[in-house]
């Protein structure tokens, strides 16, 4: 692929991992609080393996491993999510965590 073409699918992981930020804002001005919602994962694993496919391209061994450990935070959280929803989730008072 030419040069230009990586740089629109730089440009593309960045955009989607922005939208996260700006997704979270909106939301949280919504409800009144400080929240993170469920897609703010979504979009953060879209931006995190699009720039990490950018980042293998440019073989910059730096962005490959911060990307990389971020997708794995991102894919943790996102299990956390579907682990809740199917109530498979530990009990809140188990873990220390009182429940909401």
């Amino acid at each position: 692929m030419n040069l230009d073409l990586w740089v629109a699918i730089g440009m593309l992981g960045q955009g989607m991992f922005s939208m996260r930020f700006i997704y979270q804002w909106i939301y949280s001005e919504r409800v009144k609080r400080s929240v993170i919602p469920e897609v703010f994962w979504y979009f953060s694993l879209a931006g995190g393996v699009i720039l990490l496919a950018y980042a293998i391209r440019q073989r910059d061994p730096v962005f490959i491993l911060g990307q990389g450990a971020g997708l794995l935070i991102y894919l943790r959280n996102i299990w956390m999510i579907w682990r809740e929803k199917r109530g498979a989730a530990p009990h809140a008072g188990s873990a220390g965590v009182a429940p909401q």
